[in-house]
């Protein structure tokens, strides 16, 4: 049997508000206490909220990013995206949304015209991944990836994890990544056991969205938005729950450079920042 990951702490959510009007969102990291989890550098879960019919789809018009990535993950409700790149589509829930903004995209993130018309539960998570400097100003890129495309994994009994990026049990997610990184989906039933194996030397954390789960026989995440970063010894975890519950599991090997980031920008010096919001200002990143 392989050596256990240690759950480092268990951390709530840092703030909750709304992003735009369309997605009222518990940022789970970065949080006071929480180490720092390179490549990874947010993770907003916005919802589950429940949205009445509308006339106009609600959400976040034409903003930029430069220098990282942002993982929409969908599980319910759904999600239209247009950006500066040409790039357009619909994440219906078990679809996620890679999208490399790198050099520089412009973008709008909208609830889905059938969604907004009829209402209903929304429930999606958004993670921002570092690049490395030598990538931060190469050619945006999006993936559309959709729920067919995404390999499940069993775990064990009434336990299994969709394999977004990264490789489990020889099974590799369908997600091109320029670091090596981990994203698991990760569902567990009642009762539901299971173990996951993660590699050592890597940032690691469980995130649980909502549920009741037992790590490693000891540490116990309940409720809603919750983080337990873990050690970078060991090379696996066991989870058990006690009621429905939906994870993410998160691993990868860090950026060790500066960090320079301000609202949609994340670089490596002020200057490049500087530089950034002085590129979207002069309309060299585009518009949707």
């Amino acid at each position: 049997m392989s050596e256990r990951k240690r759950v480092l702490g268990i951390y709530g959510a840092a703030s909750s508000h709304w992003v735009g009007d369309g997605f009222p969102v518990r940022t789970v990291f970065p949080s006071q206490g929480v180490p720092e989890l390179s490549p990874f550098l947010m993770l907003d879960y916005a919802g589950p909220a429940h949205f009445k019919p509308a006339t106009r789809p609600r959400g976040v018009e034409e903003h930029p990013h430069r220098g990282f990535e942002t993982v929409t993950i969908s599980y319910q409700g759904s999600l239209d995206h247009r950006d500066s790149g040409g790039n357009a589509g619909t994440i219906n829930p078990g679809d996620v949304q890679w999208m490399t903004a790198a050099s520089g995209v412009v973008h709008e993130e909208m609830h889905g015209k059938e969604f907004t018309r009829k209402g209903g539960d929304f429930e999606m998570v958004q993670l921002w991944v570092n690049l490395p400097a030598a990538q931060k100003m190469s050619k945006p890129r999006y993936q559309g990836i959709v729920n067919a495309q995404i390999p499940r994994v069993e775990l064990g009994n009434g336990a299994y994890a969709r394999v977004i990026a990264g490789e489990l049990k020889g099974i590799k997610g369908p997600a091109k990544t320029f670091t090596r990184v981990n994203v698991f989906d990760v569902r567990l039933d009642p009762g539901g056991r299971g173990e996951l194996s993660l590699p050592a030397g890597q940032n690691s954390a469980i995130v649980l969205l909502r549920g009741n789960v037992v790590v490693n026989g000891a540490s116990a995440l309940r409720g809603e938005a919750q983080i337990a970063p873990l050690s970078s010894l060991g090379e696996s975890i066991e989870l058990a729950a006690k009621e429905p519950s939906l994870l993410l599991v998160l691993s990868g090997e860090p950026i060790n450079e500066p960090v320079a980031s301000y609202g949609p920008f994340v670089m490596n010096t002020e200057a490049e920042l500087r530089q950034a919001f002085e590129d979207y200002r002069a309309g060299r990143m585009g518009h949707v």
